[in-house]
């Protein structure tokens, strides 16, 4: 581990050693670590792994631990400019952060800002799409940590979850609900059985009535196509003399009678569900950078499963929370809204933090924010579609 720490601090430094122009402003990177992360360790397995690495870099670093739950959306709100957004958490303090940052009344530029993910948290799944998969956890920190200096970015999708009087949460990875879900999350209390734990509690909670049914309303609209990719860099402004000519040109023409456009109808599907489990997800498992739609996967489970099938597919459910077994109905959609009947109790998963559950509405910001991540992993994704 220490000799991982120390061709990382290495490979770190040769960033820090590279000289700027006096004129030039050092690099602001304003970290959101949450310190209660991965069982009170991420504050230590941060000062050991990342914290060095980042210092240098020559980067301007800024830790802001959190306290609380909801506490990073707050700071989000009060965030000053910055360079660099860097989340060092897990799922829960990415939602965090996310959310405070899309909150803001100036979204549309902060959501520019490119964001920095160091996996310390218990489930970590923007990690999978980021950085190469390793067994070491020191060298997959300090992978990570050196991806955000090495500047490779990748395009995220995100979704806005609306209820119908609170301010929208944003998600990176989906929303759940159903039995699978409400399994998971008992799990831990039931550590006594060791490996068994999973199996025990699908197991028991096959003992409420049978088969569990959750009902709903989905209304939703089609996929979008994905319009040209803005470029980074604004073309220089043309000469004097041909704005002149421009602006004289546009004064004498005669001016053109607008042709009002038609405003198509939203074509909204309608479909009443019985499932165990529904799924909403973004693609961002399955990054497709050359894609001409965007969408994002929703998945309808059919409720006529056994008992044994439940607690096989639960096991399966804990690794890959948002897989689609075999005769579940799958619609990709780019906005929908979930009804519930009134009375409805259990909780959604939303990026496998616990909301209440309520009717909602569900849309597809696609490619919202930009995410550091690991050149291999970039370019085995352009590879692949290309393949």
């Amino acid at each position: 581990d220490n000799l991982l720490r120390r061709a990382a601090c290495q490979e770190a430094q040769a960033f820090g050693n590279q000289l700027i122009p006096s004129s030039m402003p050092l690099k602001k990177a304003t970290v959101f670590l949450n310190p209660a992360a991965c069982k009170g360790k991420a504050r230590n397995l941060f000062e050991k792994n990342a914290a060095p690495i980042l210092h240098l870099s020559g980067l301007d670093v800024t830790v802001v631990k959190t306290d609380y739950e909801g506490q990073a959306k707050k700071l989000l709100e009060l965030m000053e400019n910055t360079d660099l957004i860097i989340i060092a958490g897990g799922d829960g303090t990415v939602q965090e952060v996310i959310t405070g940052l899309l909150r803001r009344a100036d979204e549309a530029v902060f959501s520019k800002i490119p964001i920095g993910f160091i996996p310390l948290g218990k489930t970590c799944t923007l990690s999978h799409t980021l950085y190469p998969e390793s067994t070491n956890q020191v060298q997959h920190i300090t992978n990570a940590t050196l991806a955000i200096l090495k500047g490779e970015t990748v395009p995220l999708d995100v979704l806005q979850i609306k209820g119908e009087k609170e301010q929208p949460v944003f998600a990176v990875t989906g929303l759940r609900w159903g039995s699978y879900r409400d399994a998971g999350v008992k799990v831990s209390k039931y550590w006594y059985l060791g490996p068994l734990k999973t199996k025990a509690a699908h197991f028991f909670s096959t003992f409420k009535e049978w088969p569990q049914k959750h009902q709903a309303a989905l209304m939703y609209l089609g996929p979008t196509e994905r319009p040209p990719e803005e470029p980074e860099e604004k073309p220089s402004r043309p000469p004097l003399y041909v704005r002149l000519y421009r602006r004289l040109w546009l004064y004498w023409s005669s001016p053109a009678k607008e042709i009002p456009q038609e405003v198509t109808p939203e074509d909204w599907e309608e479909l009443k569900l019985s499932t165990i489990e529904l799924s909403i997800a973004t693609r961002n498992r399955q990054l497709d950078l050359t894609r001409t739609e965007d969408f994002m996967d929703i998945c309808i489970e059919a409720d006529t499963v056994s008992k044994g099938q439940f607690v096989n597919r639960g096991s399966q459910k804990m690794r890959d929370p948002h897989t689609c077994p075999e005769g579940s109905q799958c619609i990709q959609a780019s906005r929908c809204i979930l009804q519930l009947p009134e009375g409805t109790e259990g909780s959604f998963g939303i990026d496998n933090e616990e909301y209440e559950a309520m009717p909602v509405e569900v849309k597809l910001l696609p490619r919202k924010l930009r995410f550091f991540c690991d050149p291999r992993m970039r370019e085995q994704m352009l590879h692949a579609a290309v393949e």
